[in-house]
């Protein structure tokens, strides 16, 4: 997922039906039950579950937009090939597709969401907010700016560390049938299967309340998967431009999931230590913040091969936009190597690991089964 809570899966979760629903009105009305006195403001909630209604009630099937002759040459290629990404992800990957990604939407802005996050100054832990099914997420998302700006200032107000970001794509976890949105279609090819195959992949196994995880596995899933779509889909193979381009992505992304981790394992030192001050704590984490920065542009940038990571140096550092790196960059390499260790297959990895995530236990910790936690 690239986005705010919306949906519903456990460790071993697959398919458990549809929710239908015949107008806007309706949706937003069912969903205003479910979350009524949980927690969870009922106006955030009309206003996030109207949105999605007008979303869902103009998806239009991907073949007739494909077919129609006003579309445009490079949406029909983009299409083409997000039909093709699905079906990779279904047979090959055996993911639990369902119905997601049959059916287009165009939208009238270029962004589809906010998404808030929210952290405590003093440590590594994320303000979180409850919903049903999906457990405890450290994020939420919006359709409308101002909204989220006035979210924003009231955890600013409150001594909290903020991050607001704009999303692209977004998974209901199979509850609906996601359409294919628009400001994906933004996207490069490689970067467009990279997500189709991330957000599907949350369909397929979704633990709830470890975002950390669901967010880093997803992320592997959609990498390692383009990588196999390109280097060996007919027409494709390892020696073409796309099937580069995917390698170099994952070996980034790992190279940066590296480096984010050791710069939380030198930020924890900083917060465990008892007896420093808030002030004491504020201070070391700022100077721990600028040792890393500069480590990025001496050690990390120039070995970038296709992903920049720009918004690590251009966005304030602090522990919510920390957080929200890590959450889709933590133990990248491990996820690789367990791979690995399954005879370099991504399905069977991503079978072995649905089948032992469990919800009341560490999911990373099935990583440890490659020896090297």
């Amino acid at each position: 997922m690239r986005a705010g809570p919306a949906g519903s899966a456990s460790g071993r979760r697959r398919r458990r039906g549809r929710w239908v629903f015949a107008t806007a009105a309706t949706f937003a009305a069912v969903v205003l039950v479910l979350w009524a006195g949980m927690g969870c403001s009922p106006i955030y909630v009309i206003q996030a579950g109207w949105a999605e209604a007008k979303i869902l009630r103009a998806r239009q099937p991907i073949p007739g937009v494909i077919l129609a002759p006003d579309t445009d040459e490079r949406i029909r290629g983009k299409l083409t090939l997000a039909r093709e990404a699905r079906e990779f992800a279904r047979a090959q990957l055996r993911l639990d597709v369902g119905d997601s990604y049959t059916t287009y939407v165009r939208l009238e802005r270029d962004t589809l969401a906010m998404v808030l996050s929210a952290a405590y100054r003093d440590r590594l832990a994320p303000r979180t907010w409850w919903f049903p099914i999906v457990g405890r997420v450290p994020y939420r998302g919006f359709f409308d700016l101002d909204d989220a700006l006035e979210a924003q200032q009231e955890l600013e107000a409150a001594g909290f560390d903020t991050y607001l970001r704009p999303t692209a794509a977004f998974s209901t976890l199979g509850w609906f049938s996601d359409p294919l949105l628009s400001t994906l279609l933004r996207y490069d090819e490689v970067e467009l299967v990279a997500t189709i195959v991330h957000e599907l992949s949350h369909n397929h196994l979704y633990v709830p309340g470890r975002s950390r995880f669901n967010e880093s596995f997803a992320t592997w899933v959609g990498r390692a998967g383009a990588i196999e779509f390109f280097c060996s889909r007919a027409g494709g193979g390892p020696d073409t431009v796309w099937c580069g381009r995917a390698r170099d992505r994952w070996q980034d992304a790992m190279r940066f999931s590296v480096f984010v981790d050791g710069l939380v394992a030198d930020l924890q030192q900083v917060y465990g230590d008892s007896a420093a001050s808030m002030e004491g704590k504020l201070a070391r984490r700022d100077a721990v913040f600028e040792l890393h920065r500069a480590r990025f542009r001496a050690e990390v940038q120039p070995e970038l091969r296709s992903l920049s990571f720009g918004s690590f140096l251009s966005l304030p550092l602090n522990n919510a936009t920390l957080l929200s790196r890590m959450r889709y960059y933590h133990r990248l390499p491990d996820f690789g190597d367990f791979m690995e260790s399954r005879g370099g297959s991504l399905a069977e990895a991503v079978a072995d690991l649905a089948a032992q995530a469990d919800a009341d236990a560490d999911p990373f910790g099935l990583l440890a089964t490659t020896g090297l936690d």
